[in-house]
């Protein structure tokens, strides 16, 4: 690394620096306002622990906005260099302009990997642990301390509904199950189910039906297509499940597509990431390098702004769509990654090479 790249990677890193910085306050500050929160886990492990857990929960939303911040950190960095007329000397020494932002790139990819698999694995199995959510509040649809699960296989349609969930999705406790097939035994309650070879074993439980006295059974097996990392996924969010965590459920399977698609959108952007802030630095060199000295700061970091804004909302969308299996989650994590670095790109290599 010359002078050339300590310059122009340093001009870059503190504007980005600062950016992220103050946005990561601003989330911070709207995390503390949550009162209830904040008492609850100070009253449970202590004010420190509290902190901890706000700081946590900002940094989590702070990489969601990473590629919002680091564009308009770098439309910053770079209307400096022009500003201070380093980047017009770098250019009239014969520099190419590809070899000036060589180190900005290297470094953003470096440190995008560290955010995706470090800075994202701790925030989130910090927070699982502070403020975990409950079973069945992830989203927000089942009544506090029961588990509602859908299930079906082999002929066989029902809904289980309990109130313990243990070993990461292997055992329910307190277990009651609506049968939409069985008219004999319509309903079933036991203290326990146990998922072995694709079925609920259930080693005592009993037979509910108006027609009938309640009945004993023992060893009694309904047939599920669901695995135990599949019933993790269901009563969690993917958001609250660490780089990993979610790698290694996939490999195990998921036979629920809704299931699967959520944790592979998942899996794949914090994969992509290196290429969404790729393209967001090459979307702000090339935003910025027609920049004149005689403009105002001003507009250039209001136009950023918006665009920054359109790179997100263009982000979320494809997010909630590989997230709901609309389009395949692969495709809606790179898509606007490659898209962000096809336009900077072009509009670098037309600035700098001119039309051919």
């Amino acid at each position: 690394m010359n002078r050339i790249d300590r310059v122009v990677l340093g001009r870059l890193a503190s504007r980005i620096g600062a950016t992220v910085f103050i946005v990561y306050g601003l989330i911070a500050l709207v995390e503390s306002l949550d009162t209830w929160r904040f008492n609850h886990v100070a009253e449970e492990q202590g004010l420190f622990m509290a902190l901890v857990m706000v700081a946590m929960s900002a940094v989590r939303w702070t990489i969601k906005t990473l590629p919002v911040t680091v564009l308009m950190g770098a439309i910053l960095g770079f209307a400096d260099l022009k500003a201070r007329h380093e980047l017009t000397i770098i250019k009239a020494s014969g520099i190419s302009i590809w070899r000036a932002i060589r180190a900005p790139t290297i470094a953003v990819i470096a440190s995008s990997f560290v955010i995706a698999l470090g800075a994202e694995t701790i925030s989130t199995q910090i927070n699982r642990q502070l403020a975990p959510v409950p079973p069945g509040q992830a989203t927000l649809l089942t009544p506090p301390g029961e588990i509602w699960l859908e299930q079906a296989g082999d002929q066989a349609q029902y809904v289980l509904m309990a109130r313990g969930m243990s070993l990461g999705g292997e055992k329910l406790d307190d277990v009651t199950v609506f049968d939409y097939r069985n008219r004999e035994v319509p309903r079933l309650v036991a203290p326990e189910a146990r998922l072995e070879d694709g079925a609920w074993v259930f080693p005592t439980a009993t037979a509910l039906s108006p027609n009938r006295p309640p009945q004993r059974l023992t060893d009694y097996r309904l047939p599920t297509t669901s695995t135990a990392s599949e019933i993790s996924l269901k009563l969690a969010s993917p958001d609250d499940m660490t780089f990993f965590e979610l790698g290694q459920m996939l490999s195990r399977g998921v036979a629920d597509p809704l299931v699967r698609s959520a944790a592979l959108m998942r899996l794949a952007k914090l994969l992509a990431l290196p290429l969404v802030l790729t393209g967001s630095l090459f979307i702000a060199f090339a935003f910025t390098s027609g920049y004149r000295r005689s403009s105002q700061l001003g507009a250039a970091v209001l136009y950023g702004m918006i665009l920054g804004f359109l790179v997100f909302m263009i982000t979320e969308m494809a997010d909630r769509a590989g997230s709901t299996g609309v389009i395949h989650p692969v495709f809606a994590a790179l898509g606007p990654a490659i898209v962000a670095i096809v336009i900077g790109t072009t509009v670098l290599l037309y600035k700098e090479d001119g039309a051919i």
